[in-house]
C-alpha cells in the first residue's frame, strides 16, 4: 500500500482562485443527543485539530474560519513522502513521515521544534495530541507516546503487526487498531494494555467514539460497537464489503464507504443499514473517510469524484470531478470543503453546491487529509512536502 511519486523536485507555483474562500465559521457537528457547545468550547475547537478527522466522532469538521489558499510555509520531510495526516494543537503541527520520523513544527512559522525517530516508516497513522503527549503508530507495529514539550519518548507498545490506523483518546483509553486483527485499548499514561478485541481481519480504519462506545469498521466487513471501558462487543452490523474508511458519527448514525463501491448509513439505535449509495455509472471503492456537515456527507472516491450525499436519504446532492483517485478525506470549514487528490491538487469546494472555489497544484499526489485550525490548513504530499495554507498577516 506504499505510494511513491516521480514528481521529485517539482514544487507548486500555480494558484487559481475562482472566488473568495471566506465565509462564516461552520458549527461543529454534534454528537447524538449531546448538548450544544458553549461559546468558549467553540472558540477552543476552532483553534485545535488534535487527531485524525479533528475529533473523536471523526466528523472532519473544524470550527475555524475557511482558510485561504495562500502558502504560508512548507517543510521538506524527505522524498519517501507523507501519508500521515497532521494534528494541530496549541500552536504546533504534528505529523508522521515515511522516513521514520514524527515531527513537531511551529504552526505560525513552520520552524522545527523537534523530530522523534520511530525506527520504522509511518504510514497513514496520524498523530493524536492530548494531555501533554502525542501518540502515533508505525509500520513495524509499534505505538509511540512522545512528550510534546521536548519530543522525548514516554513509552512504546508493540502490536502484532503494522499499524495504519490512527490513535483516538477517549474516556481514559487510547484506542488504536493494528493489522494483527485487534483493536487495542492502552493506558495513555503508561502504555500498558487495558484490553484488546480481536476481529476477523486487519483493523485498518480509525475507530470513532461517542457516548461510551467505539465503532470499528473493519476489513472483516463488520461495523462493531464496543464498550470503551472494557472492550465488550455490544453489537455488529454487516457492511457487505471490506472497509478501509473510518466511520463518521452524527445524530445516532455512522457513515462510511466500502471496497464494494458503496457508502453506507447505519442507524446505531436500530442497528441496521438505513441506506446504501452507489454512483449510477462509476463503480469504484471508497477509501476516503467521510466528512459530515449541514446534513451532508462528503466523501472522496477512487472514481476520481468527490461525492456529496444527503445524510438523511443517501441521495446524491452533487459530485465534483478531479483528475485522479481521491483517497484524501475531506475537511470542512466555513461552508467550504477542502480535499486533496492523487492529481496533486488541493481543491476547495462550496459545501452546498460543489462549485469549485479554488485549487492549488502541489505537483505531487495528496493522499493525506487536510487538518484545519486557527484559520490555517496543513496537508502533506507523497513527495514529502508539508504545506501550510492561510491568509498572511
Amino acid at each position: 500500500m506504499r505510494r511513491r511519486t516521480d514528481h521529485r523536485g517539482h514544487r507548486a507555483s500555480r494558484r487559481r482562485f475562482l472566488g473568495a474562500a471566506a465565509a462564516a465559521a461552520a458549527g461543529l457537528v454534534g454528537p447524538p443527543r449531546a448538548a450544544p457547545l458553549s461559546a468558549a468550547d467553540e472558540t477552543a475547537a476552532a483553534r485545535q485539530w488534535p487527531q485524525f478527522r479533528g475529533n473523536a466522532r471523526l466528523t472532519g469538521v473544524s470550527g475555524s474560519e475557511a482558510p485561504a489558499l495562500e502558502v504560508l510555509w512548507t517543510h521538506d520531510a524527505g522524498q519517501d513522502g507523507i501519508e500521515s495526516s497532521a494534528a494541530i494543537a496549541d500552536g504546533a503541527v504534528y505529523f508522521g513521515a515515511a522516513a521514520g520520523q514524527m515531527l513537531a513544527l511551529d504552526l505560525r512559522t513552520g520552524e522545527r521544534r523537534w523530530a522523534y525517530a520511530t525506527g520504522a516508516e509511518i504510514g497513514e497513522s496520524s498523530p493524536c495530541v492530548a494531555n501533554g503527549m502525542v501518540y502515533v503508530g508505525d509500520l513495524a507495529g509499534v505505538v509511540h507516546a512522545v512528550r510534546v514539550g521536548d519530543g522525548q519518548p514516554a513509552w512504546t507498545f508493540k502490536t502484532g503487526s503494522e499499524v495504519r490506523a490512527s490513535p483516538v483518546l477517549a474516556e481514559g483509553r487510547l484506542l488504536i487498531g493494528s493489522y494483527d486483527q485487534k483493536l487495542h485499548a492502552l493506558d495513555p499514561g503508561s502504555g500498558s494494555s487495558v484490553w484488546s478485541f480481536e476481529t476477523e481481519g486487519p483493523v485498518h480504519a480509525t475507530s470513532a467514539v461517542d457516548s461510551g462506545l467505539t465503532y470499528v469498521a473493519g476489513c472483516d466487513a463488520e461495523l462493531r460497537a464496543l464498550r470503551v471501558e472494557d472492550g465488550s462487543q455490544v453489537f455488529s452490523v454487516s457492511s457487505g464489503g471490506y472497509t478501509g474508511a473510518s466511520p463518521a458519527l452524527a445524530d445516532g448514525r455512522a457513515y462510511y464507504g466500502t471496497f464494494e463501491n458503496e457508502v453506507l448509513a447505519v442507524d446505531l439505535e436500530s442497528r441496521r443499514v438505513l441506506w446504501r449509495y452507489q454512483h449510477e455509472d462509476r463503480h469504484f471503492p471508497f477509501y476516503s473517510s467521510a466528512a459530515l456537515a449541514g446534513g451532508t456527507v462528503v466523501v472522496g472516491g477512487r472514481d476520481r469524484l468527490v461525492h456529496a450525499l444527503d445524510a438523511a436519504t443517501g441521495k446524491a446532492r452533487w459530485t465534483f470531478s478531479t483528475r485522479a483517485r481521491v483517497d484524501s478525506s475531506p475537511a470542512v470549514a466555513g461552508g467550504r470543503v477542502y480535499v486533496g487528490s492523487g492529481d496533486g491538487r488541493l481543491y476547495v469546494l462550496a459545501l452546498d453546491t460543489g462549485t469549485l472555489v479554488a485549487d492549488f497544484d502541489t505537483g505531487a499526489g495528496i493522499t493525506a487529509s487536510p487538518a484545519i485550525a486557527a484559520g490555517r490548513l496543513v496537508v502533506g504530499t507523497v513527495d514529502g512536502q508539508l504545506y501550510c495554507f492561510g491568509r498572511a498577516g
